[in-house]
């Protein structure tokens, strides 16, 4: 049985990705693994529709159409709008990198982030994901995820990005227990060595974890226990806000 429309669709939009933001109807093609012809019908429909847009020289990337439908998931706009005064907050204390993130399978999916000129670079983006055991918002979700995902993600297998990435399982557990204990993470240089990030739950009105906050600034002079008050405070301010609302914004 041939795949459906839908899965079709999907495959197209799906063809693009923060290495490839912009191809050509035949990168399209050979990417999704479609005839020409079946994409070039595809690619016509979601550019009328707006999901898709066509560039002076041919290429095609995602449209604005696409991004509001996107704007509207919940876990995403509501968290967004009751987490913005204290992510603001935040970075006005820190002037560095403010980021917020929900789960999404083994990955921490970046719902918003802030940064500065004279923040420290980093590699995440709003609509990014990274691997949970390689970040501090990731450390935090999943020390508080099902032991069944927990399980998954410690089975492995857990990519190496530096000498300091959490690529042992006994160091992964060990980690997530001390996120347990202590309320917060710090992550230092796991995923890119100039980097150390300390992040801490936000809670939704029933007391689960629906998110992470964090700050990431250099490695290089900082002390991650001078952040840890001000995370914390942004952390609880949101979750005071989500359980006062309901979790709506």
């Amino acid at each position: 049985m041939g795949e459906s429309v839908t899965s079709r669709v999907l495959g197209v939009l799906g063809a693009f990705g923060a290495d490839r933001i912009e191809l050509t109807l035949t990168e399209i093609s050979r990417r999704c693994g479609l005839p020409l012809t079946t994409t070039h019908r595809i690619v016509g429909e979601l550019t009328g529709w707006g999901a898709l847009e066509r560039a002076e020289d041919g290429r095609y990337r995602i449209g604005l159409r696409l991004w509001e439908v996107g704007a509207l998931a919940p876990r995403g706009l509501g968290l967004r709008e009751s987490a913005m005064p204290f992510l603001e907050d935040l970075y006005e204390v820190t002037r560095q990198n403010v980021q917020l993130a929900v789960l999404d399978g083994r990955d921490a999916v970046y719902v918003e982030r802030l940064s500065g000129r004279g923040a420290v670079t980093v590699i995440t983006r709003v609509g990014g994901r990274l691997p949970l055991h390689a970040t501090g918002v990731g450390l935090v979700l999943l020390a508080h995820a099902d032991q069944s995902l927990q399980e998954q993600v410690l089975a492995g297998p857990l990519r190496r990005y530096t000498a300091k990435t959490l690529c042992r399982p006994e160091e992964l557990r060990h980690a997530l227990a001390e996120v347990r204990r202590t309320g917060v993470a710090v992550c230092d240089g796991q995923i890119e060595l100039v980097a150390l990030s300390v992040a801490a739950p936000v809670h939704g009105p029933r007391g689960d974890v629906v998110a992470a906050l964090s700050v990431v600034v250099p490695a290089q002079g900082s002390d991650a226990r001078a952040y840890v008050p001000a995370v914390r405070a942004a952390a609880r301010g949101i979750s005071r806000t989500l359980a006062a609302t309901g979790g709506k914004a």
